[in-house]
C-alpha cells in the first residue's frame, strides 16, 4: 500500500496516486488532524500539510459566507496553482477532508475528478458502515 495508514480511511488516498503527476496526498480531519498520507510525505511533513490545509478550509469558509453576504458557507473544493504545481483540497461530508498534491503538469480535471469521487467512496463507507437501529435508522438516531 502506498499510503501510510494512520486510521482505516487511508485507503481513499491510493487511487489518487494512480493519477500521473501526482505527488502526495492527505486525509485529514476538518480541525487539522492526520487520518493518513502518502509515501512522499514524512510524518512532519503531513501534519504541518493537515494543519494548514485545515486552517486554508476555514479561511476559504469564512471568504465564501462574506462574499455571498451570508453568515456561513461549505466550501466544495479549493485549488491552489503555484510555481511548484497544484493543491487540490475536497472536504467530505462527515468531518474528514483529502488534499493533494501534483506537478505542474498535473492533468488537473482528472486530478479533481479522482479526488471527488474518493470523496463520495469514502462517505459511502462511512454510511454502510453506520449501525442501524431496529428501526432501519441509524443507531442513535431519529430514524427519519
Amino acid at each position: 500500500m502506498s499510503s501510510r495508514d494512520l486510521g482505516d480511511s487511508a485507503w481513499v488516498l491510493d487511487p489518487i496516486l494512480e493519477i500521473p503527476h501526482v505527488q502526495a496526498a492527505v486525509l485529514l480531519t476538518r480541525d487539522g488532524l492526520v487520518s493518513g498520507y502518502t509515501e512522499a510525505l514524512t510524518q512532519a511533513s503531513a501534519e504541518r500539510v493537515a494543519a494548514i490545509t485545515s486552517t486554508v478550509q476555514g479561511a476559504c469558509r469564512t471568504a465564501a459566507a462574506a462574499f455571498a453576504d451570508q453568515e456561513s458557507a461549505d466550501v466544495r473544493q479549493v485549488v491552489i496553482e503555484s510555481d511548484h504545481g497544484y493543491i487540490l483540497v475536497a472536504p467530505t461530508a462527515h468531518g474528514t477532508c483529502v488534499a493533494a498534491f501534483g506537478d505542474p503538469e498535473v492533468r488537473l480535471d482528472l486530478l479533481g475528478h479522482r479526488v471527488h469521487s474518493q470523496v463520495a467512496r469514502l462517505g459511502e463507507k462511512a454510511m454502510a458502515a453506520a449501525p442501524r437501529g431496529a428501526d432501519g435508522g441509524i443507531a442513535g438516531g431519529t430514524g427519519a
